[in-house]
């Protein structure tokens, strides 16, 4: 079990012993889920079933509420973040997707452009390289190892904030865990939320993995050069982001031969003036 975020790794079997999970939806779109042991040889029918359920809701109501606490507190953090990127004048971006998606290589190719001065925060289980990356791009940046956690949070941010000059910053991107779930219930004190989705994952993941591309306010479709060798439908791309957020730009590109590119600098700089 994540140690933060509380995302089940699967069944479990030991002497004949597993577990079984409990999904929950809530009306926005958010999923928690609870798991109880079954024991080999039990019936599970009547009263036994019906006080496992039991101890089950009791867990489930303090998973709820120390979820809700740290969540809160996160909330306070990440405003503080945001107050402190809105004093140095600042537009503050995170960048979630799945892993490999093109993140860090967006991030290249914006900095290369030379059009703004950028700060950025990465975040990764291990290495740094994704920072050696970025520095040897031309910005400034911090790494963030998150060990066995799948997200950054408000906390961490404000952590790695210590670790850049912002003075004098355009924008600073936090390019979160490769994650497309955990990460969209962290605020981290940004500004705008954008979603990176590869032409190789496929056009579909929109709709199957709704609530991080609902907290969109941008989502870019990358590594459309390879579009001729994927089944990938643009059109329902558009049609599923809209659905879930009207407001939501949608930008295509390609970072490695530049295709698209522009328009994503058009919007960075939109947003920083006119935020």
């Amino acid at each position: 079990m994540c140690k933060d975020c509380g995302c089940s790794v699967g069944h479990t079997h030991e002497t004949g012993a597993h577990s079984h999970e409990h999904l929950h939806t809530h009306a926005d779109g958010t999923v928690h889920s609870h798991a109880h042991m079954h024991e080999a040889g039990i019936d599970h029918e009547h009263d036994a079933h019906d006080h496992v359920h039991a101890n089950v809701a009791i867990s489930d109501a303090k998973t709820i509420e120390v979820m809700s606490k740290i969540l809160s507190a996160n909330d306070e953090e990440a405003a503080h973040n945001r107050a402190h990127f809105d004093e140095d004048k600042i537009l503050c971006l995170n960048l979630m997707s799945s892993p490999g998606s093109g993140k860090t290589t967006l991030l290249e190719t914006t900095i290369k452009s030379g059009k703004f001065k950028i700060g950025v925060i990465e975040g990764d289980l291990e290495t740094n390289r994704d920072a050696d990356r970025i520095i040897k791009a031309g910005a400034q940046a911090h790494q963030i190892s998150t060990g066995e956690t799948c997200h950054l949070d408000a906390f961490m941010v404000h952590e790695g904030l210590h670790h850049i000059d912002t003075k004098n910053l355009d924008l600073v991107f936090i390019e979160n865990v490769g994650n497309l779930v955990c990460p969209a219930a962290f605020d981290v004190g940004a500004h705008l939320n954008v979603v990176l989705l590869s032409v190789p994952e496929g056009s579909d993941k929109i709709a199957k993995y709704p609530v991080i591309f609902r907290r969109a306010d941008c989502v870019v479709i990358t590594k459309t050069a390879l579009l001729p060798h994927f089944d990938f439908d643009m059109d329902e791309v558009v049609r599923e982001v809209h659905k879930l957020n009207p407001k939501a730009d949608v930008i295509a590109l390609d970072s490695k031969s530049g295709e698209g590119v522009e328009k994503w600098l058009k919007f960075l700089q939109y947003k920083k003036e006119f935020r």
